[in-house]
Order: C-alpha cells, then structure tokens, then sequence
C-alpha cells in the first residue's frame, strides 16, 4: 500500500516542479529583437551585467516616495538606474546600504540615479531606517510590494534585491541578495562605459 502513495506523491512532485519552472521561463521561441516586457528568470552573477541585445524594457511604475511625493518610472529615463528593494528589517539591507550610498555620491553626476523601494514596511520606521544611515537617494513607500510585481516573476521575497537598468530604461542587471559596494561600482561603471562607447 505503501508504494503506490509513494508513486502519487512523485508525481505530484514532479508535476509541481514542472509548474515552478515553467513560470520562471521568458519561452523559447523569444526573439533578442522581440523582448519587449522584462521578466525574471536567474539572478545575475555579481558585478556583470546582461549582455545588450539580450536585455528586456523594465515595466512602468508609480508610487508614492517615502515623503509622500508621488513618483513615476519615467523619471528614471536617460539615465542608468540603480533600484534596490529593502526594508527596514532587512539585517543585510542594514550592511548593503552604506555602501550603496558611498557609490550614489560618486557616481550621481555622472548620470546615475539610485531609488529605493521600501518593501512591507511600515513608514516612520523606513525614515528612521534611512536618517540614521544617512540615505540621500529617494525610496518608494511599497508595503504590498507591488513594484517588485510589476516586474513579471521577480522574485518579490528576496530582500536586499537589487536591479540595475540602462540608459534605454532595459534591465541590465538583477542580483538578489546583498550586494558590495565594489560590485555594484563595478557594474555601474559598466554600463556607463556603453554609453561612451
């Protein structure tokens, strides 16, 4: 009696396997020339971005920035972007931030611009959260984490995650988990390097 459950139980498995995987696909038959909408499917290693004529328009957002001003992605265009999800009881978050604000100050001249997104938070701690480290770059108040949906199968869980996008407004580079403040020079630097050439 044992085994049959135990076939059942292996298929049930696999069949569940089958699903998760085929969400996180962009499908097979997508062209370089055809991506038009960004979809997560595997973190980019560290310090590297997605090659160009691989990379997918990141979707439209709006929200509303930690100081109720409102904020729309299209400001975001012309520039190379820097969007890190965090929160204010993300213990990586707390080691990753400095180091993301130590770059933003290099690197805000040159046509880089750094957002947050404050991801199921409540407001006066996130405030609390920045003030104290000394964050000069904005962040999206987004307790539902409703931004980190737009972007179809991001993995919206993973907290520090940080998205890199080019001066096309196209995802460059995603890195989940936290990330050193030499990496993300480096991948910046990069992307910047595109536009020069």
């Amino acid at each position: 009696m044992s085994r049959p459950f135990s076939r059942r139980t292996l298929l049930l498995a696999a069949g569940a396997a089958a699903g998760a995987l085929a969400g996180c696909s962009t499908g097979g038959n997508d062209t370089a020339g055809a991506r038009l909408e960004y979809e997560f499917t595997e973190p980019t290693p560290t310090a590297t971005v997605i090659a160009q004529d691989q990379r997918a328009l990141a979707p439209a957002f709006a929200g509303e920035l930690l100081d109720g001003t409102p904020f729309n992605s299209s400001s975001l265009a012309g520039d190379v972007a820097v969007i890190n999800f965090w929160g204010s009881w993300c213990v990586p978050c707390r080691v990753e931030t400095p180091e993301f604000q130590a770059v933003h100050a290099d690197v805000a001249d040159r046509g880089v611009q750094f957002l947050g997104i404050d991801v199921k938070d409540q407001r006066q701690l996130a405030i609390a959260f920045i003030e104290e480290l000394g964050v000069a770059y904005p962040s999206v108040f987004d307790p539902r984490g409703e931004v980190a949906m737009a972007f179809r199968g991001f993995p919206a869980n993973v907290v520090p995650s940080t998205i890199l996008l080019d001066r096309d407004g196209r995802v460059a580079s995603v890195y989940t988990g936290q990330v050193r403040g030499e990496d993300l020079r480096a991948a910046v630097e990069l992307l910047l390097a595109e536009d020069q050439a």
